[in-house]
């Protein structure tokens, strides 16, 4: 049996290497078949798990929510600490504070669904509804921070990961103006009905890896320093507090 594994694509793209590394470790601990699959985009990745072609997946916290509830995945590990996100504009810019953005914004921004539906919550203290905002979705976080340093935009959205991610010469042209605090929000290692039989197998595997000097430098490629065993009452907290957000 070939399982199908596949990474949500919000990670910054300078980890692909890492993952087919990770990929190729856990294919040996586990004596499986595991094909890893990165699409391009949220979309291409969600026809996939409609199809039934995921067996597993590093899931963002909103389609793993989606999973979880709508898919019978079972989520069984995580990384310490949450996934926050950044609004952030070039240094040229006058805005100091989220309050100082102004009816017309222009706002660059992937597919990425749990970071946009934070974003807009941290937007609420300018004040702008949806007919005061012009978005404009790119297919890539170094496209958005494109698009500000450019001033195409006046704004993105982006991951704290992915903006840490980017060169020193880039964030030196960026000013982050506000962060998120949702700490019990984050990606989640789930499995399809496939797999239930080796979970607790497979979250050993994961929760163990740091123990050695290799593990802890596969992490590392994967911007994490520990993942932590995830129960049944984690991802409940998690898919109550993002169907608050969406409502």
């Amino acid at each position: 049996m070939s399982i199908n594994f596949t990474v949500s694509p919000s990670f910054p793209a300078e980890r692909t290497s890492d993952w087919y590394i990770f990929n190729t470790w856990l294919q040996r601990a586990l004596s499986l078949p595991i094909h890893l699959e990165l699409y391009s985009g949220f979309g291409a990745q969600r026809k996939a798990i409609a199809d039934g072609l995921v067996d597993m997946i590093y899931a963002n916290p909103f389609d793993a929510s989606l999973l979880v509830r709508e898919r019978n995945f079972l989520a069984i590990a995580g990384p310490t600490g949450g996934d926050e996100m950044v609004i952030f504009t070039a240094t040229d810019k006058p805005f100091q504070l989220v309050t100082d953005l102004q009816t017309g914004l222009r706002l660059s921004c992937t597919d990425d669904p749990s970071v946009n539906t934070v974003g807009r919550i941290l937007l609420e203290p300018a004040d702008l509804d949806a007919s005061d905002i012009v978005t404009l979705p790119t297919e890539t976080y170094i496209q958005v921070a494109r698009a500000v340093l450019r001033d195409q935009a006046d704004v993105g959205f982006m991951p704290v990961d992915a903006f840490s991610a980017l060169s020193n010469v880039i964030q030196r042209d960026l000013r982050v103006l506000v962060t998120s605090q949702l700490h019990v929000i984050h990606h989640s290692f789930l499995i399809g009905p496939a797999l239930h039989g080796r979970g607790d197998e497979i979250a050993r595997l994961l929760t163990t890896l740091h123990e050695t000097e290799k593990g802890s430098q596969m992490l590392a490629g994967l911007g994490s320093k520990v993942w932590r065993r995830i129960e049944q009452e984690d991802v409940e907290l998690m898919i109550d507090i993002i169907s608050t957000l969406t409502q």
